[in-house]
């Protein structure tokens, strides 16, 4: 799509924050770049970027250029996709943002089984905490979201929500261990690890301990579930995590016991999309399927309850 070229410059150029550095990234020299950059905010009749003394950035009419661009971009995409459906072959890119506890067991399964139906679709998984998850959809950089606690900005359009309680990860001889649910001031007044405020499990445990007039004061705070799993393991702390992040294994070095909802509600897992976007046909038929999983999920852990 020749035509789309330039505004794939433009969208490089605020990317890298330079045109020099935007066009190592485009494989095209500076000066080539520049020009056409140039001659396109000749022809549209107004400056698209600030000049800075450390580079560039865009300006408010750059900001809704390239939102035009992406805008563009999304709908030939659908169209594309629904081309290939005539033909019985489908096809296109499924872009999602998702917080880290989709991604060890509940996205693969999800993305292989749909994979398997229809090979000819790709998939990019960007991890995202809640406010970043629904900067993408806006920006459609991300097709789909799938989040924990989102912030609910105004274009946010659920899909589906399933409720999460919030779960303490710990040694099998860790003394609360032997607890099938704890409270939360039992987590709090021993040694504990946990995520960053940006993150839906942390906003939950700062807000139900104000409640209580406590504090969650963590001896190693991280960006990382994945680090928090592993920590544990060594200081025989207590992490938190959601359960559809966890695989619970009989008789493994780690369980998991669920935080009362007496002092902390479940959260909300939430699948959404931007409101009012039409979404390519591969992106809808897999939103439709993570609709249904989370469904499933939903019925079996009430069934377990």
């Amino acid at each position: 799509m020749k035509h789309l070229l330039t505004f794939r410059l433009i969208e490089a150029v605020a990317r890298a924050g330079s045109m020099r550095k935007a066009a190592e990234d485009m494989n095209i020299t500076p000066s080539a770049l520049v020009r056409r950059i140039s001659r396109f905010e000749e022809e549209f009749g107004a400056d698209v970027f600030e000049r800075l003394p450390g580079g560039v950035r865009l300006n408010p009419a750059g900001e809704l250029v390239l939102h035009h661009y992406r805008a563009t971009s999304s709908d030939l995409a659908r169209v594309q996709s629904q081309v290939a459906d005539l033909s019985g072959e489908r096809r296109g890119h499924v872009s999602i943002a998702s917080s880290q506890a989709m991604l060890p067991y509940f996205l693969p399964k999800q993305i292989a089984d749909y994979r398997a139906l229809h090979p000819g679709v790709t998939f990019s998984v960007n991890v995202r905490d809640r406010a970043q998850a629904e900067e993408e959809l806006a920006s459609y950089s991300s097709d789909i979201a799938l989040v924990f606690e989102p912030v609910y900005l105004v274009d946010f359009q659920v899909i589906h929500a399933i409720p999460q309680t919030v779960h303490a990860i710990m040694r099998a001889d860790h003394p609360l261990a032997a607890k099938q649910e704890l409270r939360l001031r039992d987590c709090l007044d021993v040694g504990h690890v946990a995520p960053t405020a940006k993150y839906g499990v942390r906003y939950l445990l700062d807000f139900a301990a104000r409640q209580s007039s406590r504090r969650v004061s963590p001896l190693v705070e991280t960006e990382s579930f994945e680090l928090i799993r592993h920590y544990v393991m060594h200081e025989n702390a207590i992490g938190f995590q959601i359960p559809i992040g966890l695989e619970v294994v009989p008789g493994g070095p780690l369980v998991y016991r669920p935080i009362s909802t007496k002092d902390m509600p479940a959260g909300s897992l939430i699948l959404g999309q931007m409101r009012g976007r039409t979404l390519p046909v591969a992106s809808a038929r897999f939103a439709m399927q993570l609709a249904t999983a989370l469904k499933d999920y939903q019925l079996e852990a009430d069934s377990r309850a």
